[in-house]
């Protein structure tokens, strides 16, 4: 384990102290958001990120270890295992140097190799490999034995050549030497199913694509393999056929005699029938994985920015499902976001249909003394947007709002839960109105897959995704904290050291014994122990409790600090939160012990400055251009405000209220080079972009940044070489926009 933390640090570049104590923490049960947030002195100020990317490595290095341990078991039942083999096994650092070093003695299934060792052809091969000056042909009649199938010395020589072909499959050198190569100069190579053309038209970029591996993004290489899976593709993996023999035979062919020329055959079979297969499903799996991260990383950062978009906050208002035929559901809420009232309305069926809507919105508009109106954005939203504005109701705010997995919630046995007795409709108005009020609260009840962001979500790993996914959830919610007499059983579930069953019992003890007056209190909860206390409680918040710090991110544990310090200023604890003369004059070094240093005092400072802050940004009213409602709207050059709904390795995805997102590529944001479309916007931004490109029949809108962006985002000038105009990328499921929080060690 020592040598565990040792590699870690020199990976993170950071001590092996901090990692060792890290482990420790996680090991004890802490969680990631707790341990950067409360245990600095211990961890020497890591964040998040370090602590979580610690969390998978050691995870994945302990992996590595039970497969040593089990390979060293086999090997020794086998008898094979020597000084020289073990130490080969424990020196080896990933589990693919494990697995080459492992399979010329793992157990397997009968091959032309083994049947040929089978008829005594073992020594024969070892002859032909030491490529002496011999005859092949004499050497082979001696083996000839047609009781063990040898009839002639050129099937003796055809098994030797299959021994030989087999142990430069499995020479743990070669392997490595051919995976490099496949990685450095092999390339995908996709052609069209003849006869799928039609059916595939989406893929038509790759009916004939040919690119390195090594630089494929992961967006290709996603799209490629879908193709392939739904029987539109055919796709393959490998470098030049005569580089890799070359390499063989520069590793095996060490004479130049008719031995030798034995070898050459051997080397040939070897690397078609067995290396190349076995090396293009392995990088198969590498490139896959690769991509799967990368994917991954996109989407939960699409995520992250969605799930911390600007809350509207504690507002009455009304929310509105918008439909056409079937009428727009009209829910009203207060400023907990519970229904009062609920309602159908039918503004765009005719006049008379549309003058009752309107006497039933002002109506329900001055009977709640609503302060704003949330507009879902599917199908008839830009028209009942216009509907509602024109009604001129002063001093409402007014809200198109992104219903992605809306109607996932309304089906969900939490919005069933909630609300047993209405039907999809009406739960799916309240999720749209909700989500206005307060994003994440409202996003954490759906899975994060169905939220409107991501990369070919569908297609990763799907439990790396969850984990990736599940970081980041736990993440926003512990930044942002947790009102504990509001919040619902799903994101109290995400609070550090809680969890469903834990979250439930909150519900449970706060329904039948009211609200929470102090986090004391939590220990009364029903199996909520001293641990899980101690990693929820600071992420919990009271408003109006009886002890103001109970509505801070400043940890129980630290209560009786700060009211060491009050007393030491002779003051009140609520003096010291609304003073800052008085917090600037503590002198905080006063206050260091073996437990507590500088970095927890300032937190606490910071927190006694704006206790239990929100860090999310202010909201923002948006509206989208009147008169553009569909994309036959549009015109190339129009000048459009929209609003940043998935960002992707190739560009971001822009809503201009047209019900059909448009492309800005990555060569398109801005006028400087840039990698990564995160550099410069993220998922929720307000921009204005301009129309380059409409295509009505493919419902493709293509749009570009560089001549329209808002002052407070437009890029610093930089030194870097403008962008080279870039290969339009295939536009592949547009449903698929939302990885890690991290680099995953490879």
């Amino acid at each position: 384990m020592l040598d565990h933390h040792i590699k870690i640090a020199q990976e993170l570049s950071i001590s092996s102290k901090q990692v060792a104590t890290t482990v420790g923490l996680l090991d004890e049960g802490a969680t990631v958001p707790f341990i950067s947030r409360y245990r600095k002195e211990l961890t020497g100020s890591l964040d998040e990120v370090q602590v979580a990317t610690i969390r998978d490595r050691v995870l994945q290095l302990r992996e590595l270890d039970k497969r040593r341990e089990a390979i060293l078991k086999s090997l020794t039942e086998l008898g094979k295992l020597t000084p020289e083999l073990e130490k080969l096994v424990n020196e080896a650092e990933t589990m693919v140097a494990l697995e080459d070093i492992y399979l010329p003695y793992r157990p397997k299934r009968k091959t032309r190799a083994s049947v040929a060792r089978e008829k005594g052809l073992q020594p024969l091969a070892d002859l032909l490999l030491a490529q002496g000056k011999g005859d092949p042909e004499l050497d082979a009649a001696t083996y000839i034995d047609a009781e063990k199938g040898v009839n002639n010395s050129a099937e003796a020589l055809a098994g030797a050549r299959d021994i030989i072909a087999e142990v430069i499959s499995e020479n743990a050198e070669a392997r490595a030497k051919m995976r490099e190569l496949f990685l450095n100069k092999g390339t995908f190579q996709s052609k069209v199913i003849p006869g799928k053309e039609e059916a595939g038209i989406k893929y038509k970029d790759y009916f004939d694509w040919t690119e390195p591996l090594s630089a494929a993004p992961s967006h290709r290489v996603l799209a490629m393999r879908r193709a392939e899976k739904e029987e539109i593709l055919y796709l393959d993996i490998q470098p030049q056929e005569e580089d890799a023999i070359y390499l063989l035979e520069n590793a095996f062919v060490t004479g130049n005699n008719a031995a030798s020329t034995q070898v050459k055959l051997a080397v040939g079979d070897s690397y078609k029938r067995l290396l190349k297969p076995s090396m293009e499903t392995e990088i198969r799996l590498l490139t896959k994985k690769k991509a799967d991260e990368e994917a991954i990383r996109v989407f939960a950062e699409n995520a992250r920015q969605l799930l911390l978009a600007a809350p509207l906050g504690q507002k009455r208002l009304i929310a509105i499902d918008p439909g056409f035929r079937t009428g727009c559901k009209v829910v009203v809420l207060n400023e907990q976001g519970m229904l009062l009232e609920y309602t159908a309305i039918f503004p765009h069926t005719g006049a008379g249909q549309q003058k009752e809507a309107e006497k039933t919105l002002r109506h329900l508009v001055e009977k709640y003394q609503t302060e704003a109106i949330a507009i879902g954005n599917g199908t008839a939203g830009r028209e009942t947007e216009l509907f509602v504005k024109n009604l001129n109701l002063s001093g409402i705010t007014m809200v198109m709002v992104n219903e992605s997995g809306a109607s996932i919630y309304s089906a969900s046995d939490v919005a069933r839960e909630e609300f047993p007795e209405q039907d999809v409709t009406v739960r799916g108005a309240v999720s749209i109105g909700r989500r206005l009020m307060d994003p994440l609260a409202e996003l954490v009840k759906i899975d994060p897959k169905s939220i409107g962001v991501g990369q070919y979500q569908h297609d990763v790993d799907q439990n790396k995704l969850q984990t990736s996914l599940d970081d980041t959830v736990i993440s926003c919610v512990n930044a942002v904290g947790v009102e504990l007499n509001t919040a619902s059983k799903q994101i109290l579930a995400y609070v550090s050291g809680l969890g469903p069953q834990l979250a439930q019992n909150i519900v449970d003890y706060r329904n039948q014994n009211g609200a929470f007056k102090k986090r004391e209190q939590l220990k009364k909860v029903a199996r909520l122990g001293d641990k899980a206390y101690e990693q929820a409680a600071g992420f919990l918040r009271i408003r109006h409790a009886e002890n103001p710090l109970d509505a801070s991110a400043v940890h129980p544990e630290r209560y009786a600090l700060v009211e060491q310090m009050a007393k030491d200023m002779k003051c009140s604890v609520s003096d010291l939160m609304s003073d800052s003369k008085l917090r600037a004059s503590i002198p905080l070094k006063q206050y260091i012990t073996e437990t507590v240093g500088l970095p927890t005092l300032n937190d606490i400072i910071a927190e006694l400055a704006k206790p239990g802050l929100d860090p999310r940004e202010k909201f923002e009213a948006f509206s989208f251009t009147e008169g553009v409602n569909t994309i036959n709207d549009l015109k190339t050059g129009m000048k459009l405000p929209g609003i940043v709904t998935n960002i992707t390795n190739f560009g971001a995805f822009v809503d201009i209220g047209v019900h059909q997102d448009g492309l800005v590529h990555l060569s398109q944001i801005t006028n400087r080079f840039i990698k990564d479309p995160n550099e410069v916007l993220k998922v929720h931004q307000q921009v204005m972009v301009t129309v380059t490109e409409v295509d009505v029949n493919r419902k493709r809108i293509s749009l570009s940044m560089k001549s329209a962006e808002p002052s407070e985002n437009r890029p610093k000038k930089a030194s870097q070489p403008q962008a080279k105009p870039q290969q339009r990328e295939p536009e592949m499921d547009m449903q698929s926009k939302l990885a890690a929080l991290k680099n995953k060690f490879r």
